[in-house]
């Protein structure tokens, strides 16, 4: 009895020792990736990214028929540097493959991640097992459209950054690099890993929103839109300019009105009505000369008589 419970040990292990290898052998052909930040679509819609509950990955995940679990494993075999000629326009973000269609919808809510014009950015892309080759960082250029599918001619043609053989360290890949300066508002930040130990090269979109546009239409904004000191200040002018064109008819009335007034004009002497003092005295001088002469005239007329 012993020696058959070896023998069929022995027979199972030789049986499975085949598919053992064939596993293990796989293994390095099966290394897989993707940045998680600034986070990439496949990463973020998928179970482990968290953020499958939003609208864009719900969208995206109806649109691919299925969840995006393997989120490390979108790759193409044997491309060898040809990326523009194997993964078609406005299928950049899936590479062109059906499992990952969802990723090439036209969204301006996908999950995002705020970058600064100029800036050194730490790219996290993550890796299981660790592998030589080369990343190629493109950011699309100035003027991008979100609304429309992603193409090729939406990227320069040279990348931003290019690091070769970087180190696995816990996990992940930390690749290093200074930004473009003259970005504003969403882009895409598309990345190429093209493997040099294995035949495979993965893609990936990063939904990404430099800030200086949002600055730049809030500046607008309030350049727009007058500020209550600013109002107040225009109006306390208006008003004062208003003041002497009031017409008659909405001048409130006086207390007494110049066809009643009974005060002359000489009682009221201004600095402007000189000439008028000396000319009413002289008149009131004449009308005293003038009476007294009649009266004379009078009397010696009765006297006569």
């Amino acid at each position: 009895m012993p020696r058959m419970t070896a023998y069929r040990t022995a027979l199972a292990a030789t049986a499975t020792a085949p598919l053992l290898l064939t596993v293990w052998a796989a293994g390095p052909a099966q290394a897989h990736g993707a940045p998680t930040d600034p986070v990439s679509r496949v990463y973020a819609c998928s179970p482990d990214g968290g953020r499958a509950a939003t609208a864009a990955c719900r969208a995206a995940i109806a649109a691919n028929g299925g969840s995006f679990a393997a989120w490390d494993n979108l790759r193409i075999a044997n491309v060898n540097g040809r990326d523009r000629q194997t993964v078609p326009d406005g299928e950049l973000c899936s590479g062109g493959l059906p499992a990952y269609k969802g990723l090439d919808l036209a969204r301006t809510d996908w999950p995002s991640t705020r970058l600064t014009p100029g800036a050194t950015m730490t790219m996290t892309y993550a890796s299981t097992i660790p592998h030589t080759g080369t990343f190629k960082l493109f950011l699309t250029k100035p003027g991008y459209d979100p609304t429309k599918p992603l193409t090729w001619s939406d990227l320069p043609s040279q990348p931003f950054a290019e690091i070769k053989d970087p180190t696995l360290t816990n996990g992940a890949y930390r690749l290093r690099a200074t930004l473009p300066s003259d970005r504003t508002g969403r882009q895409v930040l598309y990345t190429i890993w093209q493997n040099s130990s294995t035949p495979d090269t993965y893609y990936s979109c990063s939904d990404v929103v430099f800030p200086a546009a949002e600055k730049k239409e809030a500046e607008q904004k309030e350049r727009n839109t007058p500020s209550p000191s600013r109002s107040a200040a225009a109006g306390t002018k208006t008003r004062a300019s208003a003041s002497p064109s009031v017409s008659p008819s909405t001048a409130a009335p006086s207390q007494t009105s110049p066809s009643t007034d009974p005060t002359p004009v000489a009682a009221t002497p201004t600095a402007d009505s000189g000439p008028s003092a000396p000319l009413l005295a002289g008149g009131a001088a004449a009308v005293l000369v003038l009476t007294g002469g009649v009266a004379l005239a009078l009397r010696l007329r009765r006297g006569l008589g």
